[in-house]
């Protein structure tokens, strides 16, 4: 494991870019950004257990009026909350005749099919069997073992995060053809943060990664350290360090160690939904920031989280549409047998 040190540094939370470097004459990284360290890891993330939890979407998005729909690897779910406000989920399928239920309404934390009025709270009945469901506070998984295969785990694996009462959350979703294992494979790349995303990032240097392919990396050690800049607008910048893992095999985090908001995370989570009318794989990039800082302003920004959200969400909605563009061509590469990695 190569490791970088910022003892000693003490990092501004906000800064000038007295010498800025223009895109085209920074340093390349390409030499740096191995094929073989970048699958390791994906490797080895691919073998972490998951318990056949996925992630369906934002908390605050699962309501008592009206189910949330989602499709996992094919499966329609439906989540909402029962009369005591716990999220349930089950299959989005009448067992009568196939009406979605997703465009049925929840009644008293019943979820009333607008079909023939077949009435579900949660347990099972007629035929409908529910899924386990687990709300986190940011984001809400069901556990699908009939398509995650492996040995269930009675909770998913939820990444630390700040406290929930100091900090602000927002979540994005899109939607691009590729697997699972694209989106992965794009987080566990860092390398072209400062490169493709010029707009957001810059000063990007990965100052330790893993070593190489080897698959008994220790977890603890298996991750990858940036410092970086996130633009603000012209030279201001917000110089950090983050730390970049893969705890399952679906997830990356990202946690900002040192820097303004040291403790926030942005977590990545890639959950197949199935193919298109073509065949070809979809996968949903479900992505939450958490944000935490110490400074006196920030409980100003909580307060009207409400109107920041939106705005964290394009954010993210800018750069997946970048990343999602380059995981589709990465899975229509390997499709055909020519990615070179």
């Amino acid at each position: 494991m190569n490791t970088g040190s910022t003892s000693g540094r003490r990092r501004l939370p906000l800064s000038l870019r007295r010498r800025a470097v223009p895109w085209e004459r920074q340093r390349p990284t390409w030499r740096e950004a191995r094929p073989a360290v970048i699958a390791g890891a994906l490797k080895r993330a691919r073998a972490r257990p998951s318990g056949n939890w996925y992630v369906v979407g934002a908390s605050r998005d699962v309501r008592g009026d009206r189910p949330l729909a989602r499709t996992v690897a094919g499966r329609e779910v439906v989540v909402w909350r029962d009369a005591g406000g716990r999220a349930v989920a089950g299959p989005g399928i009448c067992p009568h005749l196939g009406a979605p239920l997703r465009d049925s309404p929840v009644r008293c934390g019943t979820l009333v099919c607008h079909w023939h009025g077949l009435a579900l709270d949660g347990g099972p009945f007629a035929g409908w069997e529910p899924f386990p469901a687990h709300d986190d506070g940011v984001l809400v998984w069901v556990r699908l073992d009939a398509v995650g295969g492996e040995p269930p785990l009675d909770a998913p694996v939820v990444p630390r995060r700040p406290a929930e009462a100091r900090a602000l959350s927002a979540v994005y979703t899109g939607v691009g053809t590729c697997e699972p294992e694209d989106v992965v494979a794009n987080r566990l790349d860092p390398w072209h943060g400062a490169w493709f995303h010029p707009y957001a990032f810059v000063d990007l240097t990965v100052v330790g990664a893993p070593d190489g392919p080897d698959e008994d990396e220790d977890e603890d050690e298996d991750r990858f350290t940036v410092d970086v800049s996130f633009k603000v607008a012209g030279r201001l910048v917000v110089p950090v360090r983050a730390v970049f893992t893969a705890p399952g095999p679906r997830t990356v985090v990202m946690r900002i160690t040192e820097g303004e908001g040291a403790g926030s995370v942005v977590e990545t989570h890639a959950v197949p939904l199935g193919p298109d009318d073509r065949g070809r794989p979809r996968t949903a990039v479900v992505e939450a920031v958490v944000a935490a800082s110490g400074r006196p302003g920030f409980a100003v920004a909580r307060g009207a989280a409400p109107l920041l959200r939106p705005l964290v969400r394009a954010a993210a909605g800018r750069l997946w549409r970048d990343d999602l563009a380059y995981a589709e061509r990465r899975w229509a590469l390997r499709a055909t047998g020519r990615f070179p990695g």
